[in-house]
């Protein structure tokens, strides 16, 4: 009988599921268990969820995507009625916590996997957002949305690989613009202030869609770009290649200090110097082989935003499993994968 009478509910709360409130969609999320403490387990088939964690989940994990801490991983529990993306637009949209709705929209787009979209309301992360149709339209981390394209490319391709051709790009008045380099590409053909006027013939109009159509891109494949350099126009052929976690292996024992919860001056973390904006200061010897310089500033860790050395020492205490950092050189963002 319990049984039958859950059953009901849940129909029920598909068949009303397009209202105006969103109440079906966060009773949906309750009844699904899809938000568990700081990790969404979203079921999104009939034997599989969809994993936002900045730690790896202990079930068989299908496929990952590490840049946005992105899991797939099968569902013993079968829950019936899973979460669909959205395959139109809409122009209202809710984040669905445990506690709470609230509607909103984006009001900027993604730009690759280190600049997250913005949603124009504050709440509370993780999140879920969607439609009045409870139809997923993105996943609000504490670092911003996760938005629905690169959540449908994760869940469909075979290949969860990023391409890239090593710039930053960002929004001018005079178009997109190249406004930093990837430091471990070589030969790279772009210079900072370039402006990107089209790619493979398609004109360029804003970074979200430039960036996503290179990352989504195949790997290897040539592209055509047509750029303005000063006062001329050239034309560049790129391959786009496999965009890299940058592989960081733990500096030796005896070089390799551990993190201390408060230092006036500064904190250490293998091999490495950080003052209290997160600046690296020092290198050891023995740590000049990982790539990182003088300089390099760290934005986050594990998908957390860290904002001083406390925040680091908090959320990097246990680096016994490893952790993904990202850092800032000259306004280029990159990973460090930390074993």
């Amino acid at each position: 009988m319990l049984r039958s009478f859950v059953l009901f509910n849940l129909v029920g709360l598909s068949l009303l599921a397009c209202g105006t409130e969103y109440s079906s969609c966060k009773q949906k999320a309750v009844d699904s268990n899809a938000i568990q403490a700081q990790t969404l387990q979203i079921p999104v088939s009939d034997n599989k969820r969809l994993i936002y964690s900045t730690k790896a989940p202990t079930t068989k994990i299908l496929k990952s995507d590490p840049f946005l801490n992105l899991y797939l991983v099968e569902d013993a529990t079968n829950f019936a009625y899973p979460f669909k993306m959205n395959v139109g637009t809409s122009s209202e949209v809710a984040a669905i916590s445990n506690g709470s709705i609230q509607k909103g929209k984006i009001t900027k787009k993604q730009v690759g996997v280190t600049t997250l979209a913005i949603f124009d309301k504050k709440v509370s992360a993780p999140s879920i957002l969607t439609n009045s149709c409870c139809s997923l339209e993105g996943i609000v981390t504490p670092n911003g949305v996760i938005e629905k394209e690169y959540i449908e490319r994760f869940l469909n391709c075979d290949d969860t690989s990023y391409a890239d051709i090593g710039i930053s790009t960002n929004d001018t008045n005079k178009g997109v613009a190249v406004v930093a380099f990837n430091p471990f590409i070589k030969n790279n053909p772009f210079n900072e202030g370039d402006i990107i006027l089209s790619m493979d013939g398609e004109p360029v109009k804003n970074s979200a869609t430039l960036m996503k159509d290179i990352l989504f891109s195949k790997i290897g494949t040539s592209h055509k770009f047509k750029i303005k350099r000063g006062a001329k126009e050239l034309t560049l052929d790129v391959a786009g290649q496999k965009k890299e976690l940058v592989e960081f292996k733990k500096a030796p024992a005896s070089t390799s200090a551990k993190i201390e919860q408060k230092v006036d001056a500064e904190t250490q973390l293998y091999g490495f110097s950080f003052d209290k904006n997160l600046k690296i200061t020092k290198i050891d010897e023995k740590s000049n082989k990982y790539g990182l310089k003088v300089g390099d500033k760290l934005l986050q860790a594990n998908g957390m935003v860290i904002t001083n050395a406390q925040d680091l020492s908090k959320k990097l205490s246990d680096t016994k499993k490893g952790a993904s950092l990202l850092f800032d050189r000259n306004d280029f963002q990159f990973f460090v994968n930390v074993n």
